[in-house]
This record gives structure tokens, sequence and C-alpha cells, in this order.
């Protein structure tokens, strides 16, 4: 499979497990919380699609295009590593849908990252709500549910608390 279309798999299935986990946590009333910026495309497409519940961002560094940048009230900056667990400390468990792109180019690294993530972001979910990764996680607390049918299978997950 070239990487053009290991691309095309993960925007299709992002987007399809994104939109459903939307619409599958639409009455709850928590804030979204975007785990990696990157450019923006995903935190532009929650911005369009989510109405009514704040959107965080968590990230190093702001590198996104201009029209898929959050504003400084709503985004957290730094290592996820600490600003998760101080976001949690400060809030607690009221997160609504959590999206984890995390990840890089290199499987077994993003593996061990998710594995070392996983605890870090599991005790922020609210009950009832979601999280989407690009990658699979390991959380002793969430169910891991079917992604929709035109998701690719292996290229997003998605958890239920």
């Amino acid at each position: 499979m070239s990487r053009l279309d290991i691309f095309i798999d993960r925007m299709v299935s992002q987007r399809a497990c994104l939109d459903y986990a939307i619409g599958e946590t639409a009455a709850l009333s928590g804030p979204v919380y975007e785990l990696g910026l990157g450019n923006g495309r995903t935190y532009h497409h929650l911005v369009e699609r989510i109405v009514g519940r704040e959107i965080f961002v968590f990230e190093r560094a702001v590198a996104s295009h201009p029209d898929s940048t959050p504003d400084e009230a709503h985004t957290i900056l730094g290592d996820m590593t600490q600003t998760l667990p101080a976001v949690l400390a400060e809030k607690g468990p009221v997160a609504s849908l959590i999206h984890a792109d995390m990840g890089g180019h290199n499987a077994s690294k993003n593996d061990a990252f998710a594995r070392f993530m996983s605890p870090l972001i599991a005790p922020h979910l609210a009950p009832g709500g979601l999280v989407v990764s690009s990658d699979r996680m390991y959380f002793d607390d969430l169910e891991e549910l079917p992604i929709p049918a035109d998701a690719v299978p292996g290229r997003c997950f998605i958890y239920r608390r």
C-alpha cells in the first residue's frame, strides 16, 4: 500500500469516526479536547461541526494554518505529560469528546507513546464521553466501540466511558 493510500485511509477514517463521535456526544455539555493540533485540519473540522461546546487544544507549539488556529484562551501549550494532569486537577473529568492524534510515522514509537499516554487521557473523560484516536489506546476502564462502516479498520479507534 502506498503512503498516499495510507494517508487517505487515515483521513477518511478520522472524519468518519469524528463525525460519529460528534453525533454520539451532542447531548453532553462538557468541552472537547484536541490532543495535538498539527496543521489544524481536525481542529477546524471540530469547530465547523460542534455547537455549544468549547474546544481546547493541547499542543507543544502552535504551527497550524491561520484559519485552523484556536485562540489563546483555548490553547493549552506545553508537554501533555504535564498539561493533562494540571487540567485534570483544575477541571476534573469533564471532557465529552477527546480526539487524540499524537503519533508520527513510526508504528512502534506510536504504540509505546499510546501505552504511556492512555492513563493520562482516560481520567479526563466524562460519563458517556468518547475518545477518538488515530492509534490503538490502552484503557483499563473504557470500552472500545466498533468504528463506522465508512472507516478503514485499524486506522482509527473509538472508546467510551
